[in-house]
């Protein structure tokens, strides 16, 4: 039977429960519930309690409905109904002020509409068992997070990563972490999440070290194209972008209302954008410019991240429409002409998947490594080609949690645990020494040397030399 675990907070003492070498406190609130007058206003930090707070079960999700109902790589998340979704989970092997262990704080994916800190995928008993403390967050989620309001404050769900790594820094000691140690990680738009935390100003110092797993960013992402969304929110539903019309709706209400503004075209509307104050300027640029968090970085992305799922029958696309989405995403006539000529032999029915993987995931992290190491930051870029190599697959290995519910159905049948100990291992190194082993030099300007991640994996220097040349628009570059 599981032992109870107290630990004492700022706030006041919360109840939790060890299992087998780890203490899990779940659901733990950060800041008080986004209801009413607090629905769409900057998170509050929550009000102090005497008695234990019962700290055994996951706490409510902003997540209403699943990003992704069904397919090969779909994450295991649980929508939780309840109010109080500011909530965060902490996994740690020794709940003692004073232990001065790492952290890793997770922030989930879901395109920034859904996902879950609920998901087994990110159950911490692996970190803690590796002497890393997991903290994982939930945060405000869709048209609640993202949509520019003229009368509320914007990008609150960015504000909510800042809350939870605001009480990390003023609490984490209380379960044994040392609150100078915070590395800040995730997968998808939990990758962009640490993007966009680099590029934030009021979030530096909060972190000393990030990992971005196949990450993704709104594009494009100035403060116009939120003012735009906003606009064609009203021009399709008839209702204002006004936190003052938004806020005694249902959640199904507001979903509808994302319904409403979601288009194939317009890719990542809801996400976080340069607002020009907490977010000065686009994370591409942050990065450029050398204004992102000076730190130290590991990035990448999986090879096959947007591909029909296998069995399926994929519809062959127009050249065209490729062309046009590669344009889209900021790909000038010259670089277009390249990447066609790249995937010219590749099978018309997947080339808009490998140009959604590339334009998404695999060219900007190319470009974000390429800015890092330029600024002579340490830098580490991965990429993942075990197996189907598909969005996802790569955090239970992340994890070391090949046995968790639906792994299988996204990996197949024995996954190598060889490789989730060589991956694992990595991310446990850098987190807990700021660099991932000698087996993975540092990608720099010259070399570019690429962990590839795979049966056997292998440091690689410039495998994507012909993809980083296109998608860093310096064709002529070496």
């Amino acid at each position: 039977m599981p032992q109870s675990v107290l630990a004492v907070t700022s706030q006041g003492p919360v109840l939790g429960t060890w299992q087998h070498t780890t203490a899990r406190f779940l659901g733990i609130p950060y800041a008080e519930a986004p209801v009413g007058d607090l629905r769409f206003a900057a998170p509050v930090p929550t009000k102090p309690w005497t008695e234990p707070l019962d700290t055994t079960r996951y706490g409510p999700t902003a997540q209403r409905r699943p990003f992704i109902l069904d397919g090969p790589t779909t994450i295991p998340e649980p929508s939780i109904p309840g109010d109080g979704v500011l909530n965060l989970n902490v996994f740690t092997p020794d709940p003692t002020p004073g232990a001065d262990l790492p952290v890793l704080v997770w922030i989930h994916g879901g395109g920034y509409v859904a996902g879950s800190a609920a998901s087994p995928w990110y159950d911490g008993s692996a970190f803690a068992r590796d002497g890393i403390v997991l903290v994982s967050i939930g945060y405000r989620l869709g048209i609640e997070g993202f949509l520019h309001l003229d009368d509320a404050p914007d990008n609150r769900g960015v504000l909510d990563w800042i809350a939870a790594l605001t009480w990390v820094r003023d609490n984490i000691d209380a379960f044994g972490g040392d609150p100078s140690k915070v590395t800040i990680a995730g997968q998808s738009a939990g990758g962009g999440a640490a993007q966009t935390l680099m590029a934030t100003p009021s979030a530096h110092g909060l972190f000393r070290a990030a990992i971005s797993q196949s990450g993704a960013v709104k594009f494009p992402q100035h403060r116009r194209d939120a003012l735009a969304d906003s606009a064609r929110l009203t021009e399709r539903t008839g209702v204002p972008a006004l936190a003052s019309a938004l806020r005694d709706l249902t959640g199904d209400e507001l979903l509808a209302l994302q319904d409403a503004l979601a288009t194939p075209e317009a890719g990542l509307t809801l996400a976080p954008f340069a607002d020009g104050e907490l977010i000065p300027v686009t994370v591409p640029d942050a990065f450029a410019e050398g204004s992102a968090a000076a730190v130290p970085l590991v990035l990448g992305f999986t090879r096959r991240e947007f591909f029909p799922p296998a069995g399926s029958t994929p519809t062959p696309v127009p050249t065209e429409a490729v062309d046009a989405m590669l344009t889209g995403h900021g790909l000038g006539p010259d670089a277009v002409t390249m990447y066609t000529a790249l995937q010219d032999r590749a099978d018309p029915s997947l080339r808009m998947g490998q140009a959604l993987t590339d334009a998404i995931f695999r060219g900007p992290s190319l470009a974000l490594a390429e800015n890092h190491a330029h600024h002579e930051l340490p830098t580490w870029l991965y990429h993942f080609t075990w197996g189907s190599a598909a969005h996802c697959v790569e955090i239970p290995f992340a994890f070391d949690l090949l046995d968790a519910e639906r792994v299988t159905a996204a990996t197949g049948p024995n996954p190598p645990q060889s490789l989730a100990d060589a991956m694992h291992g990595a991310w446990v190194a850098f987190i807990r020494d700021l660099d991932p082993g000698p087996n993975w030099p540092r990608y720099t300007n010259k070399r570019r040397t690429t962990m590839t991640w795979d049966a056997v994996p292998e440091a690689l220097d410039d495998p994507l030399s012909a993809e980083r040349r296109i998608w860093t628009m310096s064709p002529d570059t070496p």
